[in-house]
């Protein structure tokens, strides 16, 4: 029997709960000379006005940079990337964009800093995903500085709804046959190239996979039969499922039933590349880093890039996931085209969409699908006789 009185505990940070920075089993490996002490006793060696702005930022990202702002967990390494880049970038552009003739220490950023930084982005016509992620960053390091709500919401800054929020929704159609391609074709061109190549893009066609995941996905070792996923009885389309996590966004798994020949061939053809039962999709002789920089090569090289051909590899999930959508309500998603479909019908098609592409939200669909078609509502005509009677002067009487 379970105990009443056990609470699971949740993965969610209080905020302000540790001061600067986050809790210490969480913290990066340190420098020897910062061994023992706390953020702000090492953050109180770097004296403001005494040391430079750019020295006290790369302090403060060599103790925080790993951790996610809100969650007690660390983060990847593209996101630790992306986050000390753009706060190196942001300093520069105070001075070099804002007009700031001096840099300010990290701790002392103002309101007036985060003000213009903003007036800037609006006038560069930065994409609203950019805004936001840009904001993020900076409460991240709001944050690491125990100046929790620093960064206000993006209206207070004086930007448009427009300007700032996403839609999410696909306004195009991304997948390769929308923009001409003859997907076969191109797929069998790429891989008597680079047979690794071509065997991940039949993978990403087939079971919908993101680049990443197509490169790390074991075509041996991945296959499960359906009793070893967990998944209830009822929803069972196949007796063989892949098994997609290694490379997933989020580490998220999810299982692909091989309930279509396409998708058994695929596979079957990965297991014939495939060099040994616990090979990937990457060239053996290469490490992840270098077979998805060869991926990327390989696509360029025949034109699979937007300014080229006006797509990328992602767009074959695009390619497998709309026409899942096509096969389940027999109409054209609604960005391709398609009319209105019935609510409930719709509603199953997006949230098997949404499960192929390993989303927890039946809403995320709509980056695949488009925006959903409202069903016309049909005007109810009244029957022949059923109006309100009339009076000699046409008005109807008031009854008594």
């Amino acid at each position: 029997m379970s105990n009443p009185h056990f609470h699971r505990p949740h993965s969610r940070r209080v905020q302000g709960a540790t001061g600067a920075g986050r809790s210490t089993p969480l913290q990066p490996i340190r420098r020897q000379d910062w061994a023992g002490l706390s953020p702000q006793d090492i953050l109180a060696r770097y004296r403001i006005g005494h040391t430079p702005p750019a020295q006290v930022l790369e302090v403060l990202l060599e103790l925080f940079n790993t951790l996610h702002t809100s969650l007690e967990k660390t983060v990847s390494h593209k996101t630790r990337q992306e986050r000390a880049q753009f706060l190196r970038r942001f300093f520069h552009d105070l001075k070099r964009k804002a007009g700031f003739k001096t840099l300010p220490d990290p701790r002392n950023l103002g309101q007036k800093h985060v003000q213009a930084m903003v007036e800037v982005w609006q006038h560069e016509r930065l994409a609203p995903g950019t805004i936001q992620t840009y904001l993020s960053f900076l409460r991240g390091l709001a944050m690491w500085m125990g100046k929790h709500g620093f960064v206000r919401q993006p209206q207070h800054y004086g930007l448009e709804l427009t300007e700032y929020q996403r839609t999410g929704l696909a306004e195009r159609d991304k997948s390769w046959s929308a923009q001409g391609i003859d997907v076969a074709a191109l797929i069998e061109t790429v891989g008597t190239y680079d047979r690794y190549v071509g065997a991940s893009l039949r993978l990403s066609l087939a079971l919908g996979l993101r680049r990443k995941e197509s490169v790390m996905f074991r075509p041996h070792r991945n296959l499960v039969a359906f009793e070893a996923t967990g998944l209830p009885p009822e929803e069972r389309e196949a007796d063989r499922y892949a098994r997609i996590k290694e490379g997933s966004k989020g580490g998220r798994l999810r299982f692909v039933a091989l309930d279509s020949p396409a998708r058994l061939a695929a596979v079957k053809h990965a297991q014939d590349v495939a060099v040994g039962l616990d090979a990937h999709m990457g060239d053996p002789g290469r490490d992840l880093k270098r077979n998805l920089r060869r991926f990327d090569y390989v696509l360029e090289k025949f034109g699979v890039t937007m300014r080229q051909l006006g797509a990328t590899a992602h767009g074959l999930r695009h390619e497998m996931l709309n026409d899942v959508y096509e096969d389940k309500t027999g109409q054209p998603s609604p960005v391709r085209g398609g009319g209105p479909v019935p609510p409930e019908l719709d509603k199953a098609a997006r949230l098997e969409v949404a499960k192929l592409a390993g989303h927890s939200r039946t809403k995320a669909s709509g980056a695949y699908l488009g925006a959903i078609r409202k069903w016309p509502v049909l005007p109810t005509v009244a029957p022949r006789g059923a109006g309100p009677k009339q009076g000699d002067d046409g008005v109807a009487p008031i009854d008594a």
